[in-house]
């Protein structure tokens, strides 16, 4: 009867010690940032971060600023709950930017009208066709059939013929970078429906990356989808032996990213009123730092949407507070790979610390 208790004892040890969630973690740094931000900003300018010292200006907060902050990650953040469940599973996506590029033109060219200020559309792919002013629904339909065909490669890639994902991601960044210059001739497309254009504008990819965020944290949850993607990337061969279809699962963790890639393109596009062979370029790297910055690891099995968007939150304070100090672009480049060096690194010292413990 003794070990019994004893083994009680230690399951309510256990659980004390993991009473403490990361995301708690995250958060506390993300306040952390914030007050480092405001105590520089009233040292060195005068001025306030967080709060609104404008006379006349209704509002506690810098109502402006946190706007800016949110918009700023919302985009990639979409990527990064991709990321988040490709990551999970013990893989990497590097083509998620890419896939970007080659969405908005596509799409954005099934979504153009016929008629500019009177005049037919100069900039119009599918005039010859006749296919201007179609329906919201078609541009969005082939937008998102993009990027499932993009994620559906990735993963079958993977999944089946066994190639690192590392490369199979690549070899599809560079192909989609290829397919969005080949597209138009790098021009730019233009000139969207106003049901299109309405898709990005305002607040709406906040609501979007918010829907989703919420969506996906309790899929991973509480779903037999979300138990089989912890599986995998905890031990792969132990998942396969319990009777998870890892190939399977593999391929339709890389269609949704691919999915959600193609979704962060229509609202971009939508946002910008316009479409670029260049767009997403470095949004891949974005994602995996917001990821692993909210406490995702990079070998698999350990991650939760909250903490990417923790992480990206962290992400747009530290952008929005260099810009803030007004520090130069140039240096917030730099200080962003130092965040994605930084974070990588963050993430070993946790692998070395639970396998010290173990």
């Amino acid at each position: 009867m003794a070990k019994p208790e004893a083994g009680i004892g230690g399951l309510e040890y256990d659980a004390k010690r993991r009473a403490w969630p990361n995301e708690l973690n995250i958060l506390l740094a993300l306040v952390l940032i914030v007050a480092a931000f405001e105590i520089l900003g009233r040292l060195l300018l005068g001025e306030s971060f967080l709060f609104n010292t404008r006379e006349g200006v209704p509002g506690f907060f810098n109502e402006q600023r946190l706007q800016i902050i949110i918009l700023q990650v919302s985009i990639v953040g979409i990527i990064a709950i991709g990321v988040t469940q490709v990551i999970i599973t013990g893989g990497i996506d590097l083509s998620s930017g890419s896939i970007v590029g080659a969405t908005a033109m596509i799409a954005m060219s099934f979504a153009q009208v016929a008629l500019v200020n009177g005049n037919p559309n100069p900039k119009a792919i599918f005039a010859a066709e006749g296919w201007l002013d179609l329906p919201v629904i078609v541009p969005v339909l082939v937008g998102l059939g993009c990027g499932l065909a993009a994620g559906l490669i990735n993963g079958t890639l993977i999944a089946y013929t066994k190639i690192p994902p590392f490369i199979a991601t690549l070899g599809m960044m560079v192909a989609a970078r290829g397919l969005a210059r080949w597209w138009s001739k790098g021009n730019p497309i233009s000139f969207p429906t106003d049901s299109y254009a309405a898709i990005g504008q305002g607040m709406n990819p906040v609501f979007i990356f918010v829907a989703l965020a919420i969506l996906f944290q309790l899929i991973l949850t509480y779903t037999k989808y979300g138990k089989h993607c912890y599986a995998i990337g905890s031990n792969e061969e132990a998942a396969r032996i319990t009777g998870i279809k890892v190939e399977h699962h593999k391929v339709l963790v890389y269609a949704i990213a691919g999915i959600l890639a193609s979704v962060a393109a229509i609202v971009l596009s939508s946002k910008n009123l316009t479409a670029q062979a260049g767009m997403g370029v470095m949004y891949e790297l974005d994602a995996i730092a917001m990821a692993v910055i909210g406490g995702i690891s990079l070998a698999g099995g350990r991650g939760s949407i909250i903490g990417t968007v923790l992480g990206a939150l962290i992400f747009g304070v530290i952008i929005s507070g260099f810009t803030f100090l007004r520090l130069d672009a140039y240096y917030q480049e730099m200080v962003k790979g130092a965040i994605i060096v930084g974070a990588v690194v963050l993430d070993q010292w946790r692998q070395r610390r639970r396998s010290q413990r173990a």
